[in-house]
């Protein structure tokens, strides 16, 4: 049997209870190593968990028309345009901008004189100006901050939330012109262009827009994607061609949606063409917010309706088929808002139907407040409560 003297066992005492601090030691760093990257990616998994046991319920919204002051009575018939911003609503007919509250109080009534008007809205501010005229106006519920006239006659006009304005112009010796100002209506970028524009949408804070041009390639309408740096004489990119007549672009930090007249899709921001579906019928709208992006599709000969709903630019979309006919779609907190002629669905963009409500009149579109839809009659607004 091994002798051991007093020495030798201290020893072999100390040696252990440096091993049990050194395990101790180890697993507390491991613990706090993993406490701290489950709070860094909470986002991520803690919606999930809370969902684990839970069924979600479908909210039926009653679809009761608001009293007192809606409906809201609109003179001309169906030739206004209603715009939603920042807890009020925007009214545009043949005479006069109307701005009312989400209650229906009218705050400002003021008349204008274009022919053609068109109304645009972003934060607060609404930018009016007359198609194939060569005027616009920047204004608020309080003033008119500032107007523009051309020698050249407007094509469209589109306003970001930072107040900067970008302006389609015909052009003698070019297919078109784009000009942009600032908020305060001072020029910040000029392009005089050989294609012609289709749209023009804000990105980066106002820095810079993604554009979007129609080219005409081996007897086909293509539109071509161009990324632009307002501090910048060259453009950033090109995409590739989307065999389309893009409608509107909708611009994003991952790239821009093309919402087209037989096809949609997105570019990224290497300028090619990551994500495509082509319809089986003719469009009725789109929508795009933040890269989530909505195009609801009529085949009235077979009957067959229908939304496409992207979650982002590298995913297939995620096909709803409707029993009735789509008019509207919109994109709001991250649900895709889709009016059909006897109901108003919101969905999740998994696919996941989140709400729904009757409607019981012939609308033709509707905008979306934190806690209201407003929508479009021939000659009313009417509004509903509608939760998600």
């Amino acid at each position: 049997m091994p002798m051991y003297d007093a020495d030798d066992i201290v020893d072999q005492k100390n040696r252990e209870k440096r091993k049990r601090r050194m395990i101790k030691l180890i697993a507390a760093v491991v613990l706090i190593t993993v406490v701290s990257v489950l709070m860094i990616t909470k986002d991520q998994w803690l919606p999930k968990l809370r969902g684990i046991g839970k069924q979600y319920k479908t909210i039926v919204n009653s679809g009761q028309l608001a009293e007192g002051n809606f409906p809201i009575e609109v003179s001309g018939g169906e030739d206004y345009q209603l715009r939603y911003t920042v807890r009020k609503i925007m009214v545009l007919s043949d005479m006069n901008l109307n701005i009312y509250d989400t209650d229906g109080n009218l705050l400002k009534k003021r008349q204008h004189a274009y022919i053609n008007p068109v109304l645009r809205v972003a934060n607060g501010r609404a930018l009016v100006y007359e198609n194939g005229g060569n005027r616009f106006s920047m204004e608020d519920e309080d003033e008119v901050f500032y107007t523009k006239s051309f020698e050249n006659n407007i094509l469209f006009a589109r306003l970001s939330s930072d107040g900067y304005t970008a302006v389609v112009t015909t052009s003698e010796n070019f297919s078109c012109e784009l000009t942009v100002y600032n908020k305060k209506g001072s020029v910040v970028y000029e392009r005089k262009c050989t294609d012609m524009i289709s749209d023009v949408s804000f990105i980066n804070k106002s820095a810079g827009c993604v554009v979007s041009y129609i080219k005409a390639e081996n007897g086909y309408l293509s539109t071509i994607v161009q990324e632009i740096d307002f501090t910048q004489s060259e453009e950033k990119s090109n995409s590739l061609p989307m065999e389309t007549l893009g409608l509107e672009i909708f611009g994003s930090d991952e790239g821009a949606f093309v919402y087209g007249m037989n096809a949609c899709g997105y570019v990224n921001k290497g300028g090619e063409i990551s994500s495509f579906y082509r319809y089986d019928g003719e469009c009725a709208a789109g929508a795009s917010m933040s890269g989530r992006s909505a195009v609801v599709i009529n085949d009235d000969d077979a009957r067959k309706y229908k939304a496409v709903l992207f979650a982002d630019n590298n995913d297939e979309p995620v096909i709803i088929e409707l029993d009735s006919t789509a008019v509207d779609v919109s994109v709001f907190g991250g649900l895709a808002y889709i009016l059909c002629s006897d109901k108003l669905l919101a969905y999740e963009f998994d696919g996941t139907l989140r709400s729904t409500a009757e409607v019981t009149d012939a609308y033709t579109g509707f905008v979306r407040s934190d806690d209201h839809i407003f929508l479009k009659g021939y000659n009313r607004i009417d509004r509903i409560d509608y939760a998600t």
